[in-house]
């Protein structure tokens, strides 16, 4: 008993031990960049425009405002090839990218600051879209840096850090941090404040290396003699073009679409987190159609959530490492779905300060189990030649399905006649969705192997 014991404490040693790397600490920073814009567009806007008279059908519409997050695999490859001007110079490809997207979302923050939804709902409107963009390009950039710049034994750990600085910035500074200072100053006043927090990303930026740039040979060489035919057929001066708009955005999708189950990855990855789209989108109205006030809100779902969700996380993590990616995916998938019942009980309970507690707490921890295993599979599946554009379409996907289901949330506890515990019982339902998805993706590929690229491609041949 004492030689397991002293090899689970060895094991919970070596997980721990890749924290102490300083790389992790700048991804941890990023992540916060990551994170706060999220609730001045989702939870924290819900909730200054419901103070404000706007519908609840008309707060769910702005979840279309998030679109970018779910396309931005469009542009992806500009980032994964296209050089700025003096910033890729003077910073290096990803930091370049890294600091022109924080640019423009400090500026789109700003704009949101200066605009009064209840007179111009339509400017606020295009400032939160301006937003969702330059984040969505950021979370391209960000994503990528952190998969460039760690071996990949670290992804799970990079992930951990990743989704702790996520909920640092959008949970704790940008959600509750911006509840209290919309309570204390106004709306206003608290986005205006936030937009300088976009500081924090930047400074880490500037303060870490580029990542390495080092392609699989077999990929190098695909590129190559895809180049020589292309410049064969165009000739030099347009097919040099053609070779680069092949490399930049045709190769990773072909690359990806060698893998075998590709098709049941995709369609996994898009139904995986529609539950949680649902409930995210609606559940700051909720809680103030219960009564909560805005400090109790903040209280409670955000520092009292980010707490939960830290240890979600870090026993998502230990999960991953025992158990393996796609088992702790289950477990994680599962949890969370059961958790979305709490909230049928708040609502048929009533203002109680104790359920809200629990059903915030248990969200927030099943919440972290399930992502860490998620993002750390989402990132073993990207060839590190298209780092930014495979993992945009794939974390695309599932902010699609998020983003564009989550817009019917309003209408549907409208349609049901503002009967919270019926919408959130179907939030469990369709929560379950991807789980028996998952279980034939577990079976096709036995615990700890990975999706491989079709035979031909790994010994170097053209993809497709």
């Amino acid at each position: 008993m004492s030689a397991a014991m002293s090899a689970l404490f060895h094991d919970w040693l070596d997980s721990l031990r890749v924290y102490a790397d300083r790389r992790i600490a700048t991804i941890l920073c990023l992540g916060f960049a990551s994170g706060l814009p999220a609730p001045l567009v989702f939870s924290n806007l819900s909730i200054w425009l419901s103070d404000t008279g706007v519908s609840r059908t008309d707060i769910g519409l702005f979840a279309l405002v998030a679109t970018p997050y779910a396309i931005n695999f469009l542009w992806a490859p500009l980032v994964d090839r296209l050089p700025l001007p003096f910033l890729t110079r003077r910073f290096g490809r990803r930091r370049g990218w890294a600091l022109f997207t924080q640019l423009w979302l400090m500026a789109a923050l700003v704009v949101m600051s200066l605009t009064d939804p209840a007179n111009n709902l339509f400017l606020m409107a295009l400032a939160a879209l301006l937003v969702t963009t330059s984040s969505a390009t950021q979370d391209v950039v960000i994503d990528a840096y952190r998969i460039d710049v760690l071996e990949p034994e670290k992804y799970g750990a990079g992930s951990a850090a990743a989704i702790w600085g996520w909920h640092l910035g959008g949970t704790l500074v940008g959600g509750a941090g911006g509840l209290y200072l919309a309570a204390a100053f106004g709306w206003n006043m608290a986005y205006l404040v936030l937009a300088l927090a976009v500081g924090v990303g930047m400074l880490a930026i500037l303060l870490s290396p580029e990542p390495p740039f080092r392609p699989p040979a077999e990929t190098v060489e695909h590129e190559r003699r895809a180049a020589g035919w292309i410049e064969r057929l165009a000739g030099p001066k347009l097919g040099a073009g053609l070779s680069w708009l092949y490399v930049a955005a045709v190769a990773p999708f072909l690359d990806f679409m060698t893998r075998r189950g590709w098709l049941l990855i995709l369609i996994f990855i898009f139904v995986f987190k529609l539950g949680d789209a649902l409930l995210g989108r609606m559940a700051s109205v909720f809680y103030r159609e219960m009564g909560f006030d805005l400090v109790q809100i903040a209280d409670v779902s955000k520092v009292f959530g980010l707490g939960a969700n830290a240890i979600g996380i870090l026993i998502g993590g230990f999960l991953v490492y025992r158990l393996g990616t796609l088992k702790a995916l289950f477990v994680g998938g599962l949890s969370a779905a059961l958790t979305n019942l709490i909230y049928s009980w708040l609502a048929a309970s009533g203002q109680s300060m104790t359920i809200f507690t629990l059903a915030v707490v248990a969200d927030n921890f099943t919440g972290g189990l399930a992502t860490v295993a998620f993002v750390a599979y989402l990132s073993s599946l990207c060839n590190v030649a298209y780092t930014a554009t495979q993992y945009a379409l794939l974390a695309s996907l599932g902010n699609l399905a998020r983003i564009w289901f989550s817009a019917s949330a309003g209408a549907m506890v409208d349609g049901l006649d503002g009967d919270w515990a019926t919408f959130f019982a179907i939030t469990a339902g369709v929560a379950l969705l991807g789980l028996p998805l998952l279980l034939i993706i577990m079976k096709m590929f036995p615990e700890g192997a990975k999706p491989r690229p079709a035979q031909a491609q790994v010994q170097g041949s053209a993809p497709g």
